[in-house]
């Protein structure tokens, strides 16, 4: 099912659909979608990475809005929850002191900046992402905002590989 030229050929309704599954943000997908046929993976990857990086901060939490929390876990069998599992699996084998540990950075990070906890996990210990997610705390709205946009960025450039794999 999978491919570049299986891609290219989809209606652009179907194309975003598809598209959804790598970034939630409705505007990200039109976008992507949009600029088809793309001549190889690397410049759909490309991009998408742009188009993440241009995308106003509404359509940013639109798309965090699709991510569980670290430690948590999407349920069903949807292509986004079974890479959301994949991606966190750093986090499956943590101890039950580090996941409450996880669990209360998730919330201070939710209350002071409004949004889920958002960071590039494929290949992340869970002490790895409470010492980022401990860091992060300390900036400024701006800043993280930045960092968040970076994150995203690179979850979505693994997520549109996948999708062609």
């Amino acid at each position: 099912m999978a491919g570049l030229d299986w891609f290219n050929s989809l209606a652009p309704e179907e194309a975003e659909r598809e598209l959804l599954a790598c970034c939630a943000s409705h505007a990200w997908a039109r976008r992507v979608a949009g600029g088809r046929p793309y001549p190889d993976i690397q410049s759909l990857v490309d991009t998408g990475g742009a188009a993440v990086e241009s995308l106003p901060w509404a359509d940013v939490e639109q798309a965090l809005s699709a991510h569980p929390r670290i430690g948590d876990r999407l349920a069903g069998a949807g292509r986004d929850a079974v890479w959301s599992r994949r991606e966190q699996a750093g986090v499956a084998k943590a101890n039950d002191r580090l996941l409450d540990a996880l669990a209360e950075a998730n919330r201070e990070y939710e209350e002071r900046f409004g949004h889920v906890f958002l960071i590039y996990a494929s290949g992340n210990t869970a002490r790895g992402m409470l010492a980022a997610a401990r860091e992060r705390l300390t900036h400024d709205e701006a800043t993280e905002q930045d960092v968040v946009r970076g994150e995203l960025g690179k979850i979505t450039r693994l997520r549109l590989e996948r999708l062609l794999a």
